[in-house]
């Protein structure tokens, strides 16, 4: 924009210089990712020339490489053999084949398990963040009820971890951040009492969404597991067929011990999907491929950052193609 020499704002002059852009969806799971593709990446070139045919120690070396991105061992073993049955069928000509066919056998195990979310008729849709304290259930409930806010739905927040030291007030932070209401109890108060309190005020308020932190850690694993439960049996009585959603924590950055982590939720809290912290952070980003076959569940959404905004739905093509191309 120029001024002309009178002072005056002369519209003839060059156009404005666009605004950047923001990264569009593949570019913020590409970036997110990166870490694990460049290690994937440097041990695929490693692997075999792309002028070479694959051999059986070239998928021995891509089975180390697999392993090393924290696919893990039982998922690893899977897509070798296919991989092993399709060269000796057909044969692998080339690097670039390869990393075709590898990338048909991470898209077949995560599109095996992506399975849309069933949302109720009537309001509110109850969701459980559930996992181990540090994962970042907390921030991640803060930026899911952001992200909901975003597209136009009502958000109520519920601080139902009343046992860590600060966990409500953390959540707090985020409710201010988000824009969102907050119902809370003292902490060390009844988790329960405070779904209650939240699952009757979302109903008087017909909120859309009622987003729920829950408590990590007790003084034992069954105590947590129990406490869980009576959570999940007081929504049910307040919304019929609630929780409609349990949501699963997992930091990234842990690889297999998020796996453990996931099997013991499972069992006990009946979750219904991941959310991958900290993907951003880690080159073990083949967690989400070993989730998706060993526990049959699928991650929904992964955070790529600190931001408000670093929380974004999960797409197995997206992820798939940043991660080996």
């Amino acid at each position: 924009m120029a001024f002309s020499l009178f002072g005056k704002r002369d519209d003839s002059s060059a156009p404005d210089s666009p605004e950047p852009q923001k990264p569009g969806f593949f570019d913020r799971m590409k970036q997110a990712v990166t870490r694990t593709r460049e290690s994937l990446a440097g041990s695929l070139a490693s692997v075999v020339a792309l002028t070479r045919e694959v051999d059986d120690a070239s998928l021995d070396d891509l089975e180390f490489a697999l392993l090393a991105a924290d696919i893990g061992a039982a998922t690893t073993n899977e897509i070798i053999a296919n991989l092993r049955a399709r060269a000796l069928r057909h044969g692998i000509s080339s690097g670039d084949e390869l990393n075709q066919l590898l990338k048909s056998e991470l898209l077949r195990i995560l599109n095996s398990v992506a399975t849309p979310v069933t949302h109720p008729a009537a309001p509110p849709e109850v969701i459980l963040l559930v996992g181990v304290n540090g994962t970042g259930k907390t921030t991640t409930s803060g930026k899911l009820a952001a992200m909901f806010r975003r597209e136009g739905h009502s958000v109520l927040l519920c601080a139902a971890d009343t046992f860590r030291a600060a966990a409500i007030e953390q959540l707090e932070v985020w409710a201010d951040r988000s824009g969102v209401s907050l119902i809370k109890t003292k902490q060390g108060g009844d988790p329960s009492a405070a779904l209650y309190d939240a699952l009757a005020a979302a109903k008087a308020r017909s909120t859309d969404i009622l987003l729920v932190d829950t408590a990590g850690r007790l003084h034992t694993k069954s105590d947590l597991m129990q406490e869980l439960d009576k959570m999940t049996r007081t929504a049910a009585r307040q919304v019929p067929g609630s929780p409609h959603q349990v949501l699963l924590v997992i930091d990234a950055t842990t690889g297999q011990n998020g796996l453990q982590q996931a099997r013991l939720f499972t069992e006990a809290a009946r979750v219904t999907g991941i959310v991958l912290t900290k993907l951003d952070g880690t080159a073990k980003g083949g967690i989400v491929i070993a989730i998706a076959h060993e526990l049959g569940l699928p991650v929904r959404f992964v955070g790529i950052g600190e931001k408000l905004e670093d929380l974004i739905p999960f797409d197995p093509t997206a992820f798939v193609d940043s991660l080996l191309d």
